[in-house]
């Protein structure tokens, strides 16, 4: 499906909401250019279409944010905006994210779920807690202050979400985990309705029905996840 874009990425709208969530959440900002990078080709061409830019294909290899010991090798996939009708006379130091730590979300206030969802499939990860049972949902982020903003965002949710203070990780990053007795709820809230819109990355959804479905007493509707 074609996914709807307005023509001032700085608008409030659910694609610039997701795309500037995807941004903060792992996005490379330079003065006069910035990138965004996912494993996700389907959520790479979602990606190109909101911004209107072409798509790089890679293989790289990194550590895993919570164990430097261990490396995974995948596909990666970067859109690239260098766009002076975007970055304008100051650079980026007037973008929502402009790579200083400073984040300007208010123009997405009424887009809160898609804003959200972009910065899970960027700094965020999904899985099931064999030992609980449960859904897990995590975010993990070099900037404590971005994470303190995604808290401030998931209090401001209509589904309630407690989560878990800051930690360090061994990479020398923060994280937190939404509490295991409501990561489902809030994780159908973020997904359920994606169908209509396109603003999301199927295999980070694929993810979470399978935690789902693996879940001990989780009711959900699956046609909600479904295309």
């Amino acid at each position: 499906m074609r996914v709807a874009v307005p023509d001032d990425l700085l608008a409030g709208h659910p694609s610039t909401a997701y795309f500037w969530g995807r941004v903060a959440g792992n996005g490379e900002i330079e003065n006069d250019r910035l990138t965004v990078t996912t494993n996700d080709e389907a959520a790479a061409e979602t990606i190109s279409e909101i911004v209107g830019s072409e798509i790089d294909h890679d293989r790289k290899t990194r550590d895993y944010a919570h164990n430097t010991d261990i490396t995974k090798t995948e596909d990666e996939y970067t859109v690239e905006v260098t766009s002076d009708d975007l970055f304008g006379m100051s650079g980026a130091l007037g973008l929502p994210v402009d790579g200083r730590g400073n984040y300007r979300f208010s123009a997405f206030a009424d887009h809160r779920r898609d804003l959200l969802r972009g910065i899970l499939e960027g700094c965020g990860t999904i899985c099931f807690k064999s030992s609980s049972g449960t859904v897990g949902i995590s975010f993990v982020h070099d900037d404590a202050e971005l994470l303190e903003l995604i808290q401030q965002l998931i209090d401001d949710c209509p589904v309630a979400a407690p989560y878990d203070d800051l930690s360090e990780t061994s990479s020398g990053g923060y994280w937190f985990g939404v509490d295991d007795d409501v990561a489902a709820d809030f994780g159908i809230w973020l997904y359920e309705e994606t169908e209509d819109t396109g603003l999301f990355a199927p295999s980070r959804r694929r993810k979470l029905v399978q935690s789902l479905d693996q879940a001990t007493d989780v009711d959900f509707d699956r046609s909600q996840f479904e295309a």
